[in-house]
């Protein structure tokens, strides 16, 4: 196959991607959090839009997935670090030639970029070729590479390049310095009285000395002085500095476009293959996840946040995980239980893991069975906007109505504890009407309430409660188990552990 795009196969489409805004559900999922640390340090490629925009196919995460898993063999790895390196110290000296003034100062840091950039092709056709990468974004890229280096235009640049750097090489002058003087010379074969010198003395030395040297500054770049002697220079040598000169402007465009795209677009996978090895080093697992556009049959194992495991790892902290399951006719988790138990990071899990799975990414866990939706939606409760002239209810009504409007059969709905500032019955009415739009369009989602009667509203929910230790009521586990809820479960153990139930009451009490 042609190579247009390690990140989507066929025909490359993708550029629409480019102008991705970050979707309306990261900030409610954390997701932005993630990409921030996933990309942190590359800046310069830009690559929040590729995790801003999902893949609409089947194929196109297939072809991610096999790049990845390509990607996670050392060999193929260390090439794509070298030659990312090799690319990156190319842009710098491009940046710091079209910084400078002197003409023959510009070319020479081009001729530089050029000869980094023939290395790199030429040291990447060479790893893949050894490494034979499995997947179809690396064979159609070492294929494209393997022409484009046997290529004439290629050739002639390799060859024009390392000819001038051999010329250059062998240019020598002399230089007379007499007072504010400078006469610069052809070289003729004078004596090196330095070496003279230091051999002249040697005898004398005895253990370290201090050394008297003169430091040079290593700024870059000629000043006024230095940029006279090489325009002298070139008139001793006129027609390796003419071949300099027509080289710059011959080899100005150098660059093979896809080559560059696929240096920017490669580092989607190398950055999120790096973020996520901090977790493999402390024994947390990864996986591919399998996808279906038609099942709604879900699994996840062992499946975490990554957003909080960022920061509990770096806090030197436990990384809770969990599991979940939907069987048909399932389709809607309905999660309850105490505060502060880990309601709502179940929920942003299983968003998180949809979101990773559908751009092609390996997701927190030891396997998982998710969907491939068209769209995320959440609805997360928050702060009253005076700016919208809505109170917090009307508010909530009206974010809901939008989710609803959305949501088809394809579509994944988070909802976070909806209709929390109105009464106990407007609440558990609102909310069975919400559930009941859903469960007629057939939505995957979940959601997290204080409601314990929306858990059994219908064939599609599954009742979800975050659990306490059994020994100490108020000490919250954050595993979130499949149970049927009971809203006085955590009222009653918080009871019994301080004998005030009606049984110890009693006891208490004596008439």
């Amino acid at each position: 196959m042609p190579f247009l795009s390690i990140l989507f196969p066929g025909t490359g489409a993708g550029d629409a991607t480019e102008a991705a805004d970050e979707p309306a559900c990261f900030q409610d999922l954390n997701l932005h959090r993630i990409v921030a640390a996933v990309i942190a340090g590359r800046e310069e490629y830009n690559l929040e839009p590729f995790f801003y925009s999902k893949i609409e196919t089947l194929d196109g995460i297939n072809y991610r997935q096999e790049v990845m898993r390509d990607l996670e063999r050392d060999e193929i790895m260390r090439a794509i670090a070298a030659f990312s390196s090799a690319m990156a110290d190319m842009r710098k000296r491009l940046f710091q030639a079209n910084k400078l003034h002197y003409r023959y100062e510009k070319e020479r840091w081009l001729l530089g970029a050029i000869d980094l950039y023939g290395m790199a092709v030429e040291q990447l056709v060479q790893a893949l070729r050894q490494a034979k990468p499995d997947s179809r974004g690396l064979r159609a890229l070492a294929h494209y590479l393997d022409d484009y280096a046997q290529s004439a235009t290629f050739q002639r640049l390799v060859a024009d390049t390392r000819q001038l750097i051999s010329e250059l090489s062998r240019i020598r002058y002399a230089l007379h310095i007499k007072g504010r003087n400078i006469t610069v010379r052809r070289y003729d074969n004078e004596i090196d009285a330095s070496i003279a010198i230091e051999e002249t003395f040697a005898k004398f030395r005895q253990g370290a000395v201090h050394s008297h040297l003169a430091k040079f500054s290593h700024r870059v770049g000629l000043d006024h002085i230095d940029a006279q002697v090489l325009e002298r220079v070139a008139l001793f040598y006129p027609e390796i500095f003419r071949s300099l000169e027509a080289y710059g402007v011959e080899h100005a465009q150098f660059v093979d476009d896809a080559v560059v795209r696929f240096d920017r677009e490669v580092q989607f996978y190398v950055a999120y293959l790096s973020y996520i090895g901090q977790f493999r080093a402390r024994g947390l697992v990864f996986c591919y996840p399998r996808l279906s556009e038609t099942s709604k049959e879900l699994v996840g194992n062992e499946v975490f946040d990554l957003a909080l495991a960022d920061r509990l790892l770096r806090e030197n902290m436990a990384i809770v995980r969990n599991d979940f399951h939907l069987h048909d006719p399932e389709r809607l988790y309905v999660i309850s239980g105490p505060n502060q138990g880990g309601k709502t990071t179940f929920a942003r899990i299983f968003g998180q893991i949809h979101w990773l799975a559908n751009i092609g990414c390996p997701v927190p866990g030891w396997e998982a069975d998710l969907f491939l939706f068209d769209q995320l939606l959440t609805h997360f409760e928050k702060e009253e906007d005076i700016a919208n002239l809505r109170g917090k209810l009307k508010d909530d009504l009206v974010r809901i109505r939008q989710v609803l409007d959305q949501a088809t059969s394809r579509s994944i709905v988070i909802m976070n504890e909806i209709f929390s500032s109105t009464t106990l019955d407007d609440a558990t009415f609102l909310g069975e009407k919400v559930l009941a739009g859903l469960s007629q369009r057939d939505t995957l989602g979940v959601c997290v309430t204080f409601l314990a009667e929306l858990a059994s509203f219908n064939e599609k929910t599954v009742s979800m409660m975050s659990t306490i230790d059994p020994s100490d009521p108020a000490v919250r586990t954050f595993k979130v188990e499949r149970k049927p809820a009971d809203g006085l479960a955590y009222a009653l153990a918080i009871a019994e552990k301080y004998r005030v139930t009606y049984a110890w009451l009693a006891r208490r009490i004596r008439p």
